[in-house]
């Protein structure tokens, strides 16, 4: 395809997340004014914090819950990312197997619980947030990447997963494309939801719940106060016993955090609505949840009204923790994503992108969530995602609780809560490192999968990068 004509297919695209330009968005909330006094202070209305606020009202119905959120609900990396509810824990099976083997199987079933307790809640909330339970398919887009897929479908076998290994025939009569040399085929405990509006229906449990939900409200400094925190805001105060902090890629409110997560931006397509004939064209009839098994890897799907979401490869980090709206447009990125969209979908030729976006991601070493505590125990952190936190975001809360309220649970004595992962080295070597990374994945890519010095020195260390 001209690139010429892959520049047109995005150059009009809404500069806006797809899921945030809804037209049942709610209005934002009130901002905080004035001083309030609570016995928990959530901050960060993303979904880790919007499942903290509702869980910590339905355990606890007279404890005084108050949300603060700097811009509106779903601002961040919960109405920027694809949409995929996946029951894993540790960012993957692979991943988890890698750092925490021995507690594999206890995560895996803890994954399988909080699937199944999210289902619960939007039913439970009338929470509706387009969820479809659709099963997952991984690609091998190389030929070498054809000898991957039975290993990930032994891998989840092994922790009690159906799992089907595709020839790349197929793999195309599924969903056809020309770039299928196979696919391993997931079909539980994976779906795609709507994160937008699954925020903004958790945030409407939490109120009607009785939790104080204050947006346009940044928090500025959290400090210890006698035996509870302060938090303060441009125009206000609250003073509480605890406080969770859900502050993703964002600043870091406490020292504790900030060696440990650094924000890597994503970017993200969508085009606009399918035509019957462009529709059918695709196959892909049970509009599963897909993505890639390279280094740098896509992940796509479909929207309710058919159109497709198409995001990931590109994993920039800015020098110094840079962040800002300036960064969710890069155009060589939309280019880059936009090229491979047509190359994987050449029958999509002409068609246009209607919404563009970037987001960051909280990047951790371990590439899952990490937990830790700040000021005296009074501050308890989840953050560290790395993306696929749609549905552990929610046992990031749990755990986030358990831990505020100092209780002893099946939680809080996992390895994987307890430890925390590799820090990141201090600049300039962290932007060093990062990049030398990047380039070396990509290198890897390249090379049939073949990891070079780099990445394997980083394998034993247990460090990494992950697009």
């Amino acid at each position: 395809m001209d690139p010429a004509d892959v520049r047109r297919s995005y150059a009009d695209a809404e500069p806006r997340p797809f899921w945030l330009s809804h037209p049942d968005a709610p209005a934002p909330g009130e901002p905080l004014e004035g001083e309030v006094e609570a016995d928990l202070v959530v901050i960060g209305a993303g979904l880790t914090g919007l499942w903290a606020a509702l869980l910590a009202r339905e355990g606890d119905p007279d404890r005084e819950v108050v949300l603060l959120e700097g811009e509106r609900v779903a601002f961040g990396a919960t109405g920027r990312n694809g949409g995929f509810m996946d029951a894993s824990l540790t960012h993957g099976i692979e991943n988890g197997a890698a750092r925490w083997p021995g507690e594999m199987p206890q995560l895996e079933r803890l994954g399988r619980e909080n699937f199944d307790a999210i289902k619960h809640a939007m039913g439970r909330h009338g929470i509706d947030a387009g969820f479809e339970e659709t099963g997952e398919l991984a690609f091998a887009t190389e030929p070498h990447q054809a000898e991957w897929v039975g290993e990930a479908v032994e891998t989840a076998r092994r922790y009690g997963w159906r799992a089907e290994a595709w020839s790349a025939e197929r793999a195309r009569e599924e969903v056809r494309s020309p770039a299928y040399h196979g696919a391993a085929y997931l079909p539980d405990g994976r779906g795609i939801v709507d994160p937008a509006r699954l925020a903004w229906g958790l945030a409407r449990a939490a109120r009607e719940r009785g939790a104080h939900l204050f947006e346009r409200t940044p928090v500025v400094a959290l400090s210890q106060e006698g035996e509870g925190v302060v938090a303060a805001t441009g125009a206000g105060v609250v003073r509480a016993r605890r406080a969770i902090l859900a502050t993703s890629a964002f600043p870091p409110l406490v020292r504790a955090i900030r060696r440990y997560v650094v924000p890597v931006y994503d970017y993200v397509l969508v085009t606009e609505p399918l035509e019957p004939d462009r529709r059918r064209s695709l196959g892909w009839e049970r509009r599963q949840g897909l993505t890639d098994m390279a280094n740098q890897f896509h992940y796509y799907r479909l929207t309710s009204d058919d159109r497709v979401l198409w995001g990931g490869y590109d994993a920039v980090y800015n020098f110094r923790n840079g962040m800002g709206p300036h960064l969710d447009e890069r155009p060589a990125t939309f280019e880059l994503l936009a090229g491979h969209f047509f190359e994987t979908f050449p029958q999509l030729e002409g068609i246009r992108f209607t919404h563009r976006w970037g987001g960051a991601i909280d990047t951790c070493s371990r590439f899952s969530v990490m937990f830790g505590t700040a000021l005296g125990g009074r501050a308890v952190y989840a953050v560290g995602y790395t993306g696929l936190g749609v549905a552990a975001s929610r046992f990031g809360a749990q755990v986030a609780l358990d831990l505020a309220d100092g209780r002893d649970t099946e939680r809080t004595r996992l390895k994987m809560v307890r430890s925390k992962p590799v820090p990141f080295p201090p600049e300039p070597l962290r932007w060093a490192g990062i990049t030398l990374t990047r380039r070396a994945l990509a290198k890897a890519d390249r090379r049939q999968g073949r990891r070079g010095p780099w990445l394997r020195t980083l394998d034993r260390l247990g460090l990494g990068f992950d697009s």
